[in-house]
């Protein structure tokens, strides 16, 4: 039998496997967190912080559709101050490496809120530049190489936490393939891969958005294909570390962003159904029975695979 070893490593933090609770879900309190870090994943990402308390859009915020969600929560959350306390506690409840989500208007407001969660104890810190229903347009952040650029280096100035993109769910390859270069340039050190995609949903009988801001993010199974071929897209470009995510439900998908190039998976929608936190330890099972099966002895050797099978 092949001795597997599950091990992965994102901006030189090690993480004991390559589940990652992706932001958006279960992150709001240390309790919570811990939860999930005990339920089995390698890193959990807290919800997305920002400067000041935000209680996000009015009600409908989120609806299923036949292919995932539909969400427009708005970036709701408690502001860096008081958040900064539930990184607190968790660091001294749990081990599990943490990556603090954070999202600004302004280039110093992603500056400062990433330096006090990192303060905090914050392991990584993940940019939200992305966000598909943010009244403030953090969206149009993601889709500029410039303005991208402009954030990470000045959160770099203010911290030596590594320091992650959650790149925006962009179907237009050559402009993010810029995204990503400016990036790197900036002195990025990884990627969250993807964000939600812009999308909708309209009730015919009243003929008005289900929503309450109308329009939102899709997430779940929908997304995973487009999510997949940007983590490959991201991977022919650099070696970089990638967390791959957008509607992982089995492991069969998380192997297909390893394969893909992700070094880590995130799971988010998986956590809404029925499986809840067992789905953690389930994707562990299946990923490592395929390990042995493929003869493939490490997360390291899988991840990227397919750049070879196609040369």
């Amino acid at each position: 039998m092949t001795k597997i070893n599950l091990e992965t490593e994102i901006g030189g933090i090690k993480l004991e496997n390559p589940l990652v609770l992706a932001s958006g879900i279960l992150g709001n309190t240390a309790e919570l967190l811990v939860r999930v870090a005990k339920a089995g994943a390698g890193a959990v990402t807290t919800k997305s912080i920002g400067p000041y308390k935000n209680e996000g859009h009015k009600g409908p915020n989120i609806v299923e559709v036949n292919c995932g969600y539909i969400n427009a929560m708005g970036l709701p959350n408690p502001g860096v101050e008081i958040f900064k306390k539930e990184i607190k506690r968790y660091k001294e409840m749990c081990s599990t490496p943490l990556i603090a989500s954070v999202f600004g208007t302004t280039e110093e407001d992603f500056a400062h809120v990433a330096s006090e969660l990192y303060k905090a104890g914050a392991d990584l810190i993940e940019l939200n530049v992305s966000c598909p229903h943010s009244k403030e347009g953090i969206l149009n952040i993601g889709l500029n190489p410039k303005a991208t650029e402009k954030v990470i280096k000045r959160v770099k100035e203010n911290i030596s936490a590594p320091l992650l993109l959650k790149v925006p769910g962009n179907t237009n390859i050559e402009s993010l393939k810029e995204v990503i270069v400016a990036s790197i340039n900036a002195g990025i050190d990884g990627f969250t891969a993807i964000n939600t995609l812009p999308a909708m949903a309209i009730d015919i009988e009243t003929q008005r958005p289900i929503l309450g801001f109308g329009i939102g993010g899709l997430s779940g199974p929908a997304i995973k294909p487009v999510a997949v071929r940007i983590v490959y897209e991201i991977r022919k470009i650099t070696d970089l570390p990638i967390i791959g995510v957008g509607g992982v439900l089995t492991y069969k998908d998380a192997i297909e962003f390893l394969l893909a190039g992700a070094n880590a998976v995130g799971i988010g929608t998986a956590l809404t159904k029925d499986k809840d936190l067992k789905i953690f330890k389930e994707i562990l099972q299946g990923l490592q029975s395929y390990m042995e099966k493929k003869s493939i002895k490490s997360i390291k050797d899988i991840a990227g695979l397919i750049l070879k099978r196609i040369q």
